[in-house]
C-alpha cells in the first residue's frame, strides 16, 4: 500500500478517536461510560476513513467530516459489543482484548452498546458538521436504515439463521447476507462524504458495494488460511463444513479471484474523480491484502 494511504488511515483513526473521546468526556466514570470508551477504542477505523476520504472528494474538510466518521464508528462499536454477547457469537476476545461482557458483565455490555448507538445519532446533529438541517436529517435517516432492520441488523439475523439452517446458504444468499451485515455500514460510509458535500452519492455507492463484498470475501479467506496454518488441514472447497462461506462455495482460488475482480470494479467506479480518489483506490486494494 502507498505511504499516503497508510498515513491517511492512521491520521483519520487518531482524529476519530479524539472526536469520540471529546463526545464522551462528560459521561463520567460509571461502568457503562467506561465500557463505551473501551469498546470504541482501537481498530483500523476503515469506515471512518471512507467517510473522511469520500468527503475530501467533495471539498469537505476533515474537521467537519470527522463527526460523521465518528458516528459510524460508534455504530460499528455498538454492533461488535452486541455481536460478542453469549446470546449472539459468544466471543471472549475482540481485537486481542477481553470483550465488554467479559470485562464487565452482560447487562453493562447491552447498555454500553445501546448508548453507543444513541451517541452515533447525536454526533450527526452537531453544528460542527457545517451543514443545514436537511442534510443532517438525510445522514441520520440513511444511517438508521443502514444499521437497522433493513441493513446490518437484518444481516446479523440472517447470519444467526444460517447457523441452524438445514442446508448451507447458496452464493446469492450469502452475498445478500454480507451486503446487509457488513456492506450496509461500509456503503453508508462511502456515500456520506458526497452527502456532506452536496454531491451525488450514486457513484460512491457503486464503489462501496464492490468494496464491502471484497472485504467479506477477504475475511473468509483469512479465516480459512488461518485455520489451515494452525491445524495443518488442507485449504480447499471442502475445507469448512456446515455454514457456507465464499471460500466453501467458490474454493480458495475462486474466492481470491472474485475479490480481485471486485477491487477492479471498485477502482473503475472512481474513474470520474481522477487522481483525487487515489487513497480510496488504495483502500480497495488494502481490504484484500490485509493479514487480519
Amino acid at each position: 500500500m502507498s505511504e499516503v494511504f497508510q498515513e491517511r488511515l492512521s491520521e483519520h483513526a487518531v482524529e476519530v478517536s479524539r472526536c469520540l473521546e471529546l463526545a464522551m468526556a462528560g459521561f463520567g466514570d460509571d461502568p457503562v461510560a467506561e465500557a463505551m470508551r473501551y469498546a470504541a477504542g482501537g481498530g483500523k477505523r476503515l469506515r471512518a476513513f471512507l467517510v473522511m476520504e469520500s468527503a475530501r472528494l467533495f471539498g469537505v474538510p476533515d474537521d467537519r467530516s470527522v463527526w460523521a466518521a465518528a458516528a459510524v464508528e460508534a455504530i460499528h462499536a455498538y454492533s461488535l459489543v452486541h455481536d460478542d454477547l453469549p446470546c449472539m457469537d459468544d466471543d471472549d476476545l475482540r481485537r486481542g482484548r477481553a470483550t465488554v461482557h467479559v470485562k464487565w458483565d452482560e447487562a453493562t455490555a447491552v447498555l454500553a452498546g445501546d448508548a453507543l448507538q444513541s451517541l452515533a445519532f447525536e454526533l450527526l446533529t452537531r453544528d460542527e458538521l457545517g451543514v443545514d438541517t436537511a442534510v443532517r436529517l438525510r445522514l441520520v435517516r440513511s444511517l438508521a436504515q443502514a444499521a437497522g432492520a433493513a441493513g446490518m441488523v437484518l444481516g446479523q439475523a440472517q447470519d444467526i439463521a444460517a447457523e441452524s439452517a438445514r442446508t448451507p446458504l447458496a452464493l446469492d444468499q450469502i452475498t445478500e447476507l454480507q451486503a446487509n451485515k457488513t456492506g450496509a455500514l461500509i456503503g453508508w460510509s462511502a456515500r456520506a462524504g458526497a452527502v456532506l458535500g452536496g454531491g451525488d452519492p450514486a457513484q460512491m455507492g457503486v464503489y462501496s458495494a464492490a468494496l464491502g463484498l471484497a472485504f467479506q470475501i477477504a475475511d473468509d479467506i483469512l479465516d480459512i488460511e488461518g485455520d489451515a496454518a494452525r491445524t495443518g488441514k488442507r485449504v480447499g472447497k471442502d475445507a469448512e463444513a456446515g455454514k457456507a462461506t465464499f471460500v466453501s462455495l467458490l474454493g480458495l482460488d475462486g474466492a481470491k479471484a472474485r475479490a480481485r475482480q471486485l477491487v477492479a470494479e471498485a477502482e473503475a467506479a472512481l474513474e470520474p474523480y481522477g487522481e483525487k480518489a487515489q487513497t480510496l483506490r488504495d483502500a480497495a486494494r488494502f481490504v484484500i491484502s490485509r493479514d487480519k
